[in-house]
């Protein structure tokens, strides 16, 4: 919802850090490392009680992840390759997080409080998001491969722009680092964050139908 209006905000502190990156160090390698820190997190929060550990490398994996795109458009080394592996590493990880957490709330249930055999992680609130993301990114990269399409002849999807909806990824991000530090409150989360990701499948499904609707316009006048 807010990551057209914030992206402005986040390259006045991005930009200016990227210049410090020795040359050695790519684009592509900050990806690698995002997505390192994404997993560890997610391995942390799994097998591990600290709290700390779990957000500390997410936000490393946050930094890191609006630090490659600055640092290749710094040096006009921007590729579709780099854009295909930096959205991989985040539909990896944004999967990976609500079941890291809910596995490791499952493994210790007497060691953490409030957590017992009465009050295990909500696993349906899990599956729920998870299909949430699944439909969503579905209708996410549907409309714009449609473009694309139309656009080149049915030439192969090179390129995606992101529609616009309640939970982007400045929401997801504060939604996972809210699960990361309550961990024992997956459950809730997840039924929130599934209920907000739904409300923006609705969101793009309607802004989906027209584009649609003018992709098929322009067809029929062009035969």
């Amino acid at each position: 919802m807010f990551d057209i209006t914030l992206r402005r905000f986040k390259d006045r502190i991005v930009d200016p850090v990227a210049r410090f990156v020795p040359p050695w160090i790519s684009p592509d390698l900050v990806t690698l490392a995002a997505f390192v820190f994404g997993l560890s997190s997610c391995y942390v929060a799994a097998f591990s009680d600290s709290n700390t550990w779990p957000v500390l490398l997410w936000l490393l994996n946050r930094a890191l992840d609006s630090l490659d795109g600055a640092l290749a458009r710094q040096r006009a080394t921007a590729t579709e390759l780099g854009g295909f592996l930096d959205l991989l590493g985040d539909f990896t990880v944004y999967s990976l997080i609500p079941i890291a957490i809910a596995y490791g709330q499952d493994l210790r249930p007497t060691r953490l409080p409030l957590i017992d055999d009465n009050n295990r992680p909500d696993w349906r609130a899990v599956a729920v998001l998870e299909a949430t993301f699944h439909i969503n990114n579905f209708i996410l990269f549907y409309i714009p491969a449609v473009a694309v399409k139309q656009r080149r002849g049915d030439k192969e999807l090179t390129s995606v722009a992101m529609l616009p909806a309640l939970v982007e990824g400045f929401e997801s991000g504060l939604i996972f680092t809210a699960m990361l530090i309550w961990r024992r409150f997956i459950g809730p989360l997840c039924w929130g964050m599934s209920v907000a990701v739904a409300v923006g499948i609705v969101q793009r499904v309607w802004y989906s139908v027209a584009a649609l609707k003018g992709v098929d316009r322009t067809r029929s006048r062009s035969t």
